[in-house]
């Protein structure tokens, strides 16, 4: 129907908007304390970017793709995730070479085709962080650390900081053998979609939802049997890092993510509720080979994503509305109308937020819509109140009012914002 939106998709209202710009803002302002910009990439990219960097036989690439050919027969994808192009970026612009070190954040909608649930849309938003081109723990911990201060400038409660270890390339491929090797004893006890996994993905299996494979690998082995002593020292200063910053974690083992591309520290921040359940909000690692991987040299980096529709739903003022003007006009007569409408813009032009009503009425019509508005102030204006050069300041809330010079108007809008 034309008039319903995709399944999957939904719309911002402007009574939803303003939680969005609350977000955005607040992150904004943290990424640059912690020295990161920002970074916008196209939302259309090669299919075989994602291919490559997340990998073939992922869920994302075989199943939940938005992949098509365009009019010109390229074969084209909606973005499924954030990290794939901000590595591209970097890789076809050098940023290697101008900016050895590069620490970006983004914001947008990415697409998969999933089944549509509370939290989760075919069109959804992520922010995101990379830290690209530094092979240090400290870079790891850094990330971290403005991970958990986001979530504490939000005041979220109720979340845990999950990490693990993959070890690197050489690791990994010892531990997919040796589990490839544990899951096709268990093949018969797995379920349709981890017994095709056991020769193309097999570590996809560690975190299968399916309570037949959660029983069937619960005693399958680690990852950190397999990783070598370079990637334990690594995780080692990790851990000793959030220790030192006061950051509370969890050792997960189990902890594995499906991208191909991931390595040495992976991590997950988890919503606890008040039932036990576990739903992941955010996550992350390094994904040491994907620049490599892309076509540029070889370069370390770590990031992590956030899901903004999950985040929403956590936060504390997640029911506020849109935003409200400080100031509601209320004019009375023909001449007072148009007098209001200068004003008005005379003080949007000066930095404070005002309505009016297009279609006035009377004076107790017009003081309803104010309350429905939402506005701090109203200013009741007529004709007397021109001749005079002075309006009535009306406050919403203990409905006091006070007669104030029009050439002051301004000023004390100004002066009573800062105690409301």
């Amino acid at each position: 129907m034309l008039t319903q939106a995709i399944k999957g998709v939904k719309d911002i209202l402007p009574s939803d908007s303003a939680k969005w710009q609350r977000l955005e803002k607040t992150v904004r302002d943290l990424f640059s304390d912690y020295g990161f910009s920002e970074i916008r990439t196209p939302i259309i990219e090669h299919t075989v970017l994602f291919a490559r960097s997340i990998g073939a036989t992922s869920d994302i690439v075989e199943k939940e793709m938005y992949a098509f050919k365009d009019q010109g027969g390229d074969e084209i994808t909606l973005r499924p995730e954030g990290t794939a192009g901000v590595v591209r970026a970097y890789t076809e612009h050098k940023l290697f070479a101008s900016q050895p070190v590069t620490k970006v954040y983004y914001m947008g909608p990415m697409f998969r085709r999933e089944r549509p649930q509370a939290g989760r849309l075919r069109q959804f938003h992520q922010i995101g962080v990379e830290a690209i081109g530094v092979s240090e723990p400290g870079i790891d911990v850094d990330v971290l650390a403005a991970l958990t201060e986001l979530f504490t400038r939000l005041d979220v409660h109720g979340v845990e900081l999950h990490i693990n270890s993959l070890g690197c390339r050489d690791c990994r491929a010892l531990y997919k053998a040796a589990l490839k090797d544990f899951l096709t004893r268990k093949i018969d006890s797995l379920c349709p979609d981890c017994q095709r996994r056991v020769d193309t993905n097999p570590l996809r299996a560690l975190d299968c939802k399916s309570e037949r494979c959660k029983a069937a690998t619960s005693d399958a082995p680690m990852m950190s049997e397999y990783i070598d002593d370079n990637c334990r020292a690594h995780f080692e200063s990790v851990k000793q890092g959030l220790d030192d910053l006061g950051i509370k974690y969890v050792v997960n083992p189990r902890m594995v993510r499906g991208l191909d591309y991931y390595t040495r520290t992976t991590f997950e921040m988890i919503a606890v509720d008040k039932k036990g359940a576990q739903n992941a909000v955010a996550a992350g690692g390094r994904y040491d080979g994907l620049v490599e991987e892309i076509g540029g040299p070889p370069t370390p980096g770590i990031g992590f994503a956030i899901g903004v529709e999950r985040l929403l739903m956590m936060l504390p003022e997640a029911g506020k509305g849109a935003s409200n003007p400080m100031v509601y006009i209320a004019a009375i007569g023909g001449e007072a109308e148009r007098f209001g409408q200068k004003l008005a813009n005379n003080l949007r032009k000066s930095g404070i937020s005002a309505e009016r009503d297009y279609s006035p009425g009377g004076l107790k019509n017009q003081m309803k819509k104010a309350d429905r508005s939402g506005a701090s102030l109203t200013v009741i204006i007529g004709e007397e109140e021109i001749a005079s050069g002075a309006a009535i300041l009306r406050d919403m809330k203990t409905r006091e009012q006070s007669e104030v010079k029009l050439d002051k108007l301004a000023e004390e809008i100004r002066t009573r914002a800062k105690s409301l």
